[in-house]
């Protein structure tokens, strides 16, 4: 079979591997429909050295089970099954809790961590298989597809920024970062009801599609600019929530700029660094709080699905380019080059 292996900063090849087989009474083996480049993955594709180990890459996809272990039983052979980024039992007391990447069983974690595995291939043995897929009811040529591909990452975890950092129709909220998880929070914020969604970016295309999500107004400026503009459009007091989905230490310095006093910084974006403000001058003196970290999308697709399937939002619309898997690389290099949104893979 093929699959995406990456090697090193801007080296990612597609290459024949070893085929992916059950191996535990609890796995599936999944032929991937369809999978996605994620703007996470352009984190080691700038700085991955070329001394570690290659590593097959992806974490989003949906497919088709071909096979299941024995102790399989909420998924069967034939069925449309999406995978979310993190694999969890169901079963601990984490999942129990919704909290599915953290979850303490042995063999849960997140695809990139197996390095003999990754959604951008032609097939996936699915550890844990009982507590991850999810049972897609659509065919696998429907034109949902794209949306409910969404699940496995980018929606759900703007849904969770939104969530955790307590979203309502009562909350003004600024979003940092027009990549598809920024997108697909302005999304989720206005789902949720958000009074004023401020989206800071600043390529047309993709802000764009935020308006079309939602957004009610675009800050193209960054820095102590770009902090003054939204305080403007706030009259002053900043935003309720801040979602930074960015990841990058000025992302989070706009963020601690334009959050109102008593508001919620919510972090989603893969952050770059370990140290940040977080004394008097930044979040104490105005009782501001810190929330995010790598949504547990697993506990929202039962009640994001709806939506999808009866068209009352579509972010599969983030997926601007779709390619087979000899145009990954490509795609890698059109995405790093901010020409591109997000991929879609079909193998």
């Amino acid at each position: 079979m093929r699959a995406t292996v990456m090697y090193g900063a801007g080296d990612v090849r597609v290459e024949q591997v070893p085929d992916s087989t059950i191996k535990l009474p609890t796995d599936a083996l999944v032929r991937v429909a369809g999978s996605a480049i994620c703007g996470s993955d352009l984190w080691p594709y700038a700085s991955r050295s070329p001394q570690d180990a290659p590593a097959r890459v992806g974490h989003e996809f949906v497919g088709i089970v071909e096979d299941t272990g024995r102790d399989v039983t909420t998924v069967k052979k034939g069925d449309l099954v999406v995978a979310p980024f993190a694999i969890s039992d169901g079963t601990c007391q984490f999942c129990r809790e919704g909290l599915q990447t953290s979850c303490a069983h042995p063999e849960a974690g997140f695809w990139d961590m197996i390095p003999d595995e990754g959604g951008q291939a032609e097939a996936v043995r699915v550890p844990l298989a009982d507590g991850t897929l999810v049972r897609l009811p659509v065919a696998p040529d429907s034109a949902l597809v794209p949306s409910l591909l969404t699940l496995s990452d980018v929606l759900g975890t703007g849904h969770h920024a939104a969530v955790i950092a307590g979203v309502s129709n009562r909350t003004r909220v600024t979003v940092i970062g027009d990549g598809a998880v920024g997108l697909l929070a302005v999304l989720s914020a206005r789902r949720l009801g958000a009074e004023q969604v401020i989206l800071m970016g600043r390529h047309p295309a993709r802000t764009s599609l935020g308006r079309e999500f939602g957004a009610s107004d675009v800050v193209s400026a960054r820095g102590d600019e770009g902090i003054a503009q939204v305080r403007e459009l706030t009259g002053g007091d900043g935003t309720h929530v801040v979602i930074e989905a960015v990841g990058t230490m000025p992302a989070y310095q706009q963020a601690v700029g334009v959050v109102r006093p008593g508001g919620v910084i919510s972090r989603v974006g893969v952050p770059q660094f370990e140290d940040a403000p977080v004394g008097w001058g930044s979040l104490f003196r105005h009782n501001v709080r810190l929330a995010g970290g790598p949504a547990p999308v697993r506990a929202y697709i039962e009640e994001l699905m709806p939506d999808i399937l009866d068209g009352t939002i579509e972010p599969g619309k983030v997926l601007d380019l779709t390619v087979g898997l000899d145009g990954v690389p490509a795609a890698y290099r059109d995405m790093a080059g901010r020409t591109v949104l997000k991929t879609l893979i079909t193998p």
